[in-house]
């Protein structure tokens, strides 16, 4: 199969899709701003949708809380939010398409008995059959994918080999994240996807989704992740503090930083309002940097940073 490439497009829409697993905190805000400067960059519309389709991990609440956080933080969508858990009828419609085609099938494999492959599906070995089986896309030999993000550079890769057959809807019921987002991202007209850099894997799978329902693939970005010092991912750290929506000046200056930006560009701008439009000034995607930002950078996310009143 050959590589993928995304295809231009005039009317530009940007989202920022949060899971609502707890408050928000500085990487989620990172994404959001990130998301929005980028669509504002463009001339374009940013959008919000709640992802909110694997309740044992939902915070009751929470949604709530981080659209509240959003809005007081001053980034407000360009539309109603989205909420995953009204859309079964349109991932059904979708599984329904795949499952008539071929390009997806019923499969009774359990993670055990894909553990000597290390997860990896390439043929159905289930020790039993399932009553409520997962569903997964039927991925080629061969199959590789490729695409240039405009903040990582050119990412390619074997999705047979790497990801095997992916699951649409799991055995126990919740849609799977790659069907829903393509549904959603197609449905709402999203041209260009910008969000952390850990879903950068992901995106391959995904532009097979859009291939096998006929959907437009966006445009991708893909920023750099906040981390600890040990390297992790600082929503799965205890440095996940949550943002204070009180006194959104010090994350907002915090966040700029971490996306490469001058800090001079905010100083004096003691609004929100006024902050952020200065942002949208002085916005230059091209700083923002590849690879991961140290927590320490946005440690002072919760107070002001000297210099910046």
């Amino acid at each position: 199969m050959t590589e993928h490439e995304t295809t231009p497009h005039t009317h530009r829409r940007g989202r920022f899709a949060p899971s609502p697993t707890g408050p928000l905190h500085f990487g989620s805000l990172l994404a959001a701003f990130g998301s929005w400067l980028m669509a504002r960059a463009h001339g374009g519309q940013w959008l919000v949708r709640v992802e909110d389709l694997d309740p044992p991990r939902e915070v009751p609440g929470a949604a709530e809380g981080q659209l509240q956080a959003l809005s007081a933080f001053g980034l407000e969508p360009d539309g109603p939010v989205l909420w995953q858990s009204t859309r079964d009828a349109a991932y059904q419609a979708a599984l329904d398409r795949l499952l008539a085609s071929g390009a997806a099938f019923a499969c009774h494999c359990s993670r055990s008995d894909l553990a000597a492959s290390g997860g990896v599906h390439r043929a159905c070995v289930a020790g039993a059959r399932r009553d409520n089986p997962a569903i997964r896309l039927r991925v080629a030999d061969g199959t590789t994918i490729g695409f240039d993000d405009a903040i990582q550079g050119r990412y390619v890769q074997d999705v047979a080999a790497e990801v095997g057959d992916f699951v649409l809807r799991r055995a126990d019921g919740p849609w799977a994240y790659q069907l829903a987002v393509v549904v959603d991202d197609a449905a709402q007209g999203i041209t260009d996807v910008v969000r952390g850099a850990d879903l950068l894997d992901s995106t391959p799978r995904q532009i097979l989704l859009q291939r096998a329902l006929g959907l437009p693939s966006p445009a991708h970005a893909h920023l750099p992740l906040v981390v600890d010092a040990d390297g992790n991912k600082l929503s799965k750290s205890l440095a996940a503090l949550p943002v204070d929506p009180a006194d959104p000046l010090p994350a907002l200056r915090a966040a700029w930083r971490a996306l490469g930006q001058d800090p001079r560009a905010l100083a004096g701008h003691g609004a929100t309002a006024t902050l952020l439009q200065a942002a949208r000034a002085a916005f230059v995607p091209s700083r923002i940097p590849r690879g991961p930002v140290a927590a320490s950078l946005a440690a002072a996310h919760n107070t002001e940073a000297p210099g910046h009143a």
